[in-house]
C-alpha cells in the first residue's frame, strides 16, 4: 500500500499515529499568568539535545477559549516556562483524565485528584510522586505547517527523580513502567530492555 497524505489514505481510521511509534508522553504542566495551574498530555514528545539539555513538544488543535491553541501553549506565551511530568503505567488513568477539553480556569490537578508540588527553578507545579519532571524554561515556540500547529521547545533547568528510580546508580525505567502512546486508542508500557553496543564501542 502506498498512499499521499494529501490524497487521503482510505483506512477506517488514519494509521499514521500507528506508524510513529511507541511514542513517550509528556505531561506537561504550566501556570498562567494569574496563577492557575494546568496540566495536559502530548504524545509528541522527546528530548532533542544533551548540552545544555532540551526537550520539545507539539500541540496539534485549539480550544475555543483560547486563541488558536491550547491552554498548554497560552499559559508557556503567558509565563515562559513549563514543567515535564514522565508518565508512569500506574498513572495512566490520571493522565487520561486530564487530556479532556476543560474550560481554561480549571486545575487538571484537582480535576485528577493529583497533588500539585512545587518547582525548584521556575513558576510552575509538577506532579507529585512522577517518576522523573524536567523543570523548563522555553528557548522557542515554533508555528508550523497546518492549523494550530506549535512546537515549544525548552532548555532543562531542573530535574527531579524519585529515589526509588535509581538503581545502581542508573534511572531505571523498570521501576516505574514509562507509559507509551501507540496509533489511534492504544498504549504500551516499557516493563523490559536490552543492551547493543555501537560498534565504537
Amino acid at each position: 500500500m502506498f498512499y499521499r497524505p494529501e490524497d487521503g489514505h482510505g483506512l477506517p481510521h488514519n494509521p499514521f499515529n500507528a506508524v510513529v511509534t511507541p511514542r513517550p508522553i509528556g505531561w506537561i504542566s504550566t501556570r498562567d499568568g494569574a496563577g492557575r495551574n494546568n496540566l495536559a498530555p502530548y504524545s509528541f514528545f522527546n528530548g532533542v539535545a544533551y548540552t545544555p539539555p532540551q526537550v520539545m513538544f507539539a500541540s496539534t488543535s485549539a480550544k475555543p477559549d483560547r486563541d488558536g491553541t491550547k491552554d498548554s501553549v497560552g499559559n508557556i506565551r503567558e509565563t515562559g516556562v513549563f514543567c515535564v511530568n514522565i508518565v508512569q503505567y500506574d498513572m495512566r488513568d490520571a493522565m487520561n483524565a486530564t487530556s479532556q477539553a476543560l474550560p481554561r480556569e480549571t486545575d487538571e490537578f484537582a480535576h485528577a485528584g493529583l497533588v500539585a508540588a512545587p518547582c525548584e527553578t521556575i513558576d510552575c507545579a509538577r506532579v507529585e510522586g512522577a517518576p522523573a519532571s524536567l523543570e523548563c524554561k522555553v528557548s522557542q515556540i515554533v508555528e508550523i505547517e497546518g492549523e494550530h500547529n506549535f512546537v515549544v521547545f525548552g532548555t532543562v533547568t531542573g530535574v527531579h527523580l524519585r529515589d526509588d528510580t535509581i538503581v545502581d546508580g542508573r534511572f531505571d525505567i523498570r521501576t516505574y513502567q514509562p507509559l507509551s502512546r501507540l496509533g489511534y486508542r492504544d498504549y504500551t508500557r516499557v516493563t523490559e530492555l536490552f543492551e547493543l553496543k555501537r560498534p565504537d564501542d
